[in-house]
């Protein structure tokens, strides 16, 4: 029994990091923006919604992306991703029924909303589907779905009404969300421009070339920050444009550097400086939305 066990373990171990749970952290900030403008929601259901995105939906995504990926490179959050197994497909699913189960005791409506994030990120992966070879839907899917729909997923789960989500300006700072993701989401692929090609996904950051998305991504970074900056201006938050322009000062720094290299060096377009540029980007994101959070709870109170 011993001898069986022991390998039975070690796969759904190896599968299990395939799931690369510590990877959500780079899609936490839109989890703190949503809270950072949202009234009336109650902390444990924020908390509840915070497990079920970040534990389940993200990794049961990430999961079924390597499933059909099989990845042989370095992927995101992992330089080697191990053999991809069947004991994957089993957590994905696992992964998913949870999601699903415990989102419907917070709300229908917010179950409803991550089965169809959890279904939109299969197409997007699947062999028999594959939105991701197909670089202007990939890009649309995965900046709408991560950033405004997962932004006011967030809102609903926490206890917003729908109705109330969809009204100004807060569908703005949604709209935010998808230029962050716009941004950021080419720069994930900057550095798999050859296992992509080999595999036929026609990516955006592909498309583009390497400097063509370094542009791109600070177009749309540069968009996502100046509408921000402009909402917060005409709602009257001064502090917050000070603590945003703040907190993200190394993500300016960080990208300007990491171009100006790569524009002498392509080898710094590498999966070091990649997950580098999202570890900096999500953590002082995170922080200066969590900041203006803290301070917004502060002075409700």
């Amino acid at each position: 029994m011993k001898q069986v066990a022991i390998p039975v373990i070690a796969k759904y171990s190896s599968a299990l990091t395939l799931m690369r749970i510590p990877f959500s952290v780079y899609l936490m900030p839109v989890y703190w923006f949503a809270l950072s403008v949202a009234d009336g929601y109650t902390l444990w259901r924020a908390a509840a919604v915070f497990l079920i995105l970040h534990v389940l939906v993200y990794p049961a995504s990430n999961g079924y992306n390597s499933y059909h990926d099989r990845d042989e490179g370095s992927i995101g959050g992992l330089r080697r991703p191990p053999k991809v197994t069947h004991e994957l497909f089993h957590l994905v699913l696992l992964f998913d029924g949870l999601a699903l189960l415990i989102s419907f005791f917070l709300s229908p409506l917010f179950a409803l909303m991550v089965a169809l994030y959890l279904l939109v990120s299969k197409a997007y992966s699947d062999r028999s589907i594959r939105l991701k070879k197909y670089p202007i839907i990939s890009t649309l899917v995965v900046t709408v779905f991560q950033g405004a729909f997962t932004f006011l997923m967030v809102q609903v789960g926490t206890g917003l009404d729908m109705q109330q989500t969809l009204q100004a300006p807060n569908v703005w700072f949604a709209l935010v969300s998808t230029l962050f993701l716009c941004g950021s989401y080419p720069l994930t692929q900057i550095y798999q421009h050859q296992e992509d090609s080999e595999r036929g996904d026609k990516t955006l950051s592909l498309l583009l070339g390497i400097r063509g998305t370094f542009v791109f991504a600070g177009i749309a970074l540069s968009l996502g920050a100046a509408l921000l900056i402009g909402l917060y201006l005409a709602l009257g938050q001064l502090l917050n444009i000070v603590i945003f322009l703040l907190l993200t000062a190394p993500i300016t720094y960080y990208f300007l550097g990491w171009v100006r290299r790569s524009w002498q060096n392509p080898g710094e377009v590498n999966f070091e400086n990649t997950m580098r540029m999202n570890k900096i980007s999500s953590l002082c994101i995170s922080l200066a939305f969590f900041l203006i959070l803290l301070l917004r709870s502060v002075y409700a109170s």
